[in-house]
């Protein structure tokens, strides 16, 4: 979102956790009981610094859903994009309420599993001496900002995000063969 809409200055949040205890659904200890200590269900409200305002829910405890994982509202369009952890998929606009159509992203990243894309950014940037879009301002931020939500459902208020980092430069449209540009 901070990649979208620059860096967060206010949050509101709610926490709760469904279950007092889980089981381990995989892994070497799948089938053990354990404790939860943390919140399961996470709702936010972010105001960032441009304007704009974000509701987003996280939830372990949500057997299946169907909503898109990112929906932004604006004055005159909607725009509703793919999970952003999977690499891909369909991007729909709605322009004046009109029907939802498939949108061409114009892109060269929506061919496969990018995961390794913020490395190689890394590398092109130390190599060209550009700031990297995955720097450390940038994560700091985004820490604060998840902290924050659980802090403000925690102690009930809005807690007022102190530190702000550069929205990054977008991805170019058509990297060099190879290679980040």
């Amino acid at each position: 979102l901070v990649n979208m809409l620059g860096p967060v200055a206010r949050v509101t949040g709610t926490v709760a956790a469904a279950y007092a205890e889980r089981r381990i659904a995989s892994g070497p200890r799948a089938g053990q009981v354990v404790p939860v200590g943390t919140p399961t269900h996470i709702t936010g409200s972010l105001a960032f610094a441009s304007g704009a305002v974000v509701t987003m829910v996280m939830s372990f405890d949500i057997p299946a859903h169907r909503h898109a994982p990112i929906e932004i509202y604006g004055e005159t369009a909607s725009l509703s994009v793919p999970d952003p952890n999977t690499f891909g998929g369909e991007v729909l606009v709605s322009v004046d309420r009109t029907e939802w159509k498939a949108e061409a992203t114009g892109h060269a990243y929506g061919d496969g599993n990018y995961r390794i894309i913020g490395v190689a950014d890394l590398a092109q940037a130390i190599r060209t001496g550009r700031p990297h879009r995955a720097n450390a301002e940038l994560a700091f931020h985004v820490l604060e900002v998840m902290e924050a939500v659980e802090r403000s459902g925690r102690e009930g208020r809005p807690i007022e995000i102190e530190s702000r980092c550069e929205r990054p430069e977008p991805m170019p449209v058509e990297p060099a063969f190879g290679r980040a540009a």
